[in-house]
């Protein structure tokens, strides 16, 4: 026990090479030895082998001899005392609320990490967590990230391995309806390790692009393994940041994997989905809301600006203790609790939703939105949108096919007054210039004359001047770095946006039918390549509960 308790004595590398392969959460054996050197430590422990246990107690650097205990078989730590012999330290912690919601984040990756070990957490004398042994993955997934998000969690799986290399991963991913405004929702594990990986966070973006709106991050919990081999573990102290050693390949491995999982489910938002404090039909309908909830949160809350009058809490922070006051649970949530009824069908009745009919008739509302229904409900379609990413896949699909968007020659240049900026960097322009379709060069200290456009533009009736204004504004203005694939997605996401129907042109009954079954053979359709909702469905069960039939 005494070694336990001593720098660098159980250090799990034997020879040089041992790192180049390290499968342990650690191999220096120095975590318990940090935490006794600021704290007091006892560790009780019995084996099953053994009739009585053994005791130690260490302080700082003093470390006593172990003692008998009486005691259950298993092992206990006490840590008591953070930092009381290093004050300078103390002095920079936070909170206690702040630091135990840190505690207790690393808390929940360890349970996601490990579905097998039962952990249960007390603070503040309240059970903060309480996990059952031997849970399946998806079972202590659900359990940490909420159960009530399981109808909106895909599966993901992907099987690319050899031993020497490759990539096993296992995960669940929300739908765009669930994105958050940060990517603490994310979490990834790498042979039972948590990690927050470049590679992995981009490939995760990517293969949300197009669903969700910028500055939304997608839910993902993701369980990756690979040889030990093939990452390098050892580039950041707490073992967060890892190195592959082929990123590329864990680039791809998650990317179509998710995607590939997205793609194959129903992502189509609902439209009680998308209102606000969203919930069902009161969320259309508010029922009135009591004022005692109100009266005793306020109480609560100078309560606890009394008993902190010298606070010196960060805004986030004292945020985040506010937050955890009103989350108590003998204190009333702001607004009514009404609970979310499931939807139930009786045991003698078959339910039938309506099918898709093979001539569906379509209805333009406002010469802006379409209406038509499906064999879940009825599908309220933003035109523009919709078109606009029929538009933009077709244009990807051109550039990856032949490289280069067809050009038009133009009689006369069209003369476009830029900055000195955009001239200085026209030569990094030039390759994205090539791929899109525009021969253009400069013709003086602030202009560009422009000989050639894609041909597209023109066939939509599109002035490639007022394009090439905004094209070359977005590249000063914004940060738009040319030499990058994501420019290529934004330029021709301009050119979809400008050539595809507009909200309030008048469509045919022809075109209303032709945009209808282009719908269903493009991909991505539910959104349009900035992220935002094309479609939007009323299901069956929800129009009857609008209608008081449920």
């Amino acid at each position: 026990m005494t070694l336990a308790l001593t720098p660098h004595a159980t250090s799990k590398i034997s020879e040089s090479e041992d790192l180049d392969r390290i499968a342990t959460m650690g191999f220096r054996g120095e975590a318990l030895a940090s935490i006794t050197s600021v704290a007091r430590v006892t560790i009780t422990s019995r084996t099953r082998d053994h009739d009585e246990g053994r005791s130690i107690h260490a302080e700082g650097e003093r470390i006593e001899d172990p003692t008998p205990a009486g005691c259950p078989v298993g092992t206990v730590i006490e840590v008591r005392n953070l930092f009381f012999n290093t004050p300078a330290r103390r002095k920079f912690l936070r909170t206690p609320t702040t630091e135990q919601t840190r505690c207790m984040e690393w808390l929940r990756d360890l349970a996601m990490a490990n579905p097998s070990i039962g952990i249960r957490c007390l603070g503040d004398d309240k059970v903060k967590l309480d996990l059952p042994p031997n849970q399946s993955p998806r079972e202590r997934a659900l359990a940490i990230v909420g159960k009530e998000l399981e109808s909106q969690l895909v599966e993901v799986s992907v099987d690319q391995y050899d031993n020497a290399r490759g990539v096993l991963m296992w995960g669940l991913v929300g739908l765009p309806s669930i994105a958050r405004a940060t990517s603490k929702a994310q979490h990834v594990f790498l042979n039972g390790r948590t990690i927050r990986d470049r590679t992995v966070q981009h490939a995760i973006r990517e293969a949300y692009r197009g669903l969700i709106e910028p500055g939304r991050h997608p839910t993902a919990v993701l369980m990756i393994e690979m040889s030990p081999s093939a990452v390098d573990v050892n580039v950041h102290p707490a073992k967060l940041e890892v190195r592959f050693r082929d990123q590329s390949m864990v680039h791809r491995a998650v990317y179509h994997g998710i995607r590939d999982a997205l793609t194959q489910a129903d992502v189509t938002p609902t439209v009680f989905s998308r209102l606000p404090n969203a919930g069902g039909p009161s969320a259309i309908m508010p029922q009135a809301m009591p004022t005692q909830p109100v009266e005793q949160q306020v109480e609560r809350i100078v309560e606890y600006l009394n008993t902190n009058p010298k606070s010196s809490d960060s805004p986030a922070d004292l945020r985040s203790h506010l937050a955890e006051v009103l989350r108590s649970p003998d204190l009333p949530s702001f607004g009514p609790s009404v609970p979310v009824e499931q939807p139930t069908q009786p045991a003698s009745e078959e339910r039938l939703l309506p099918p898709i009919v093979s001539n569906v008739q379509v209805l333009q509302v406002h010469s802006s939105y379409l209406l038509c229904q499906d064999e879940q409900g009825v599908l309220i379609i933003d035109q523009h949108a919709l078109h606009e990413r029929m538009m933009f896949n077709k244009l990807i699909s051109r550039v990856t096919g032949s490289g280069t968007l067809e050009q038009q020659g133009l009689l006369t240049p069209i003369v476009v007054n830029v900055s000195s900026g955009i001239i200085d960097q026209f030569d990094e322009l030039q390759e994205l210039f090539e791929r899109i379709g525009i021969d253009a060069a400069p013709m003086g200290p602030r202009s560009v004359g422009v000989s050639s456009v894609p041909s597209f533009l023109l066939s939509r009736n599109v002035d490639p001047g007022v394009f090439l204004d905004e094209l070359f504004e977005r590249v000063e203005h914004e940060g738009f770095v040319p030499s990058k694939e994501e420019a290529l997605h934004e330029v021709l996401d301009m050119m979809a946006c400008k050539a595809a129907i507009k909200a309030g042109d008048k469509l045919s009954e022809s075109e209303l039918a032709e945009i209808i079954a282009l719908r269903d053979s493009t991909d991505r359709a539910e959104s349009c390549p900035h992220g935002r909702p094309t479609t939007v469905r009323l299901t069956i069960e929800e129009l009857e509960k609008l209608f008081d039939r449920r």
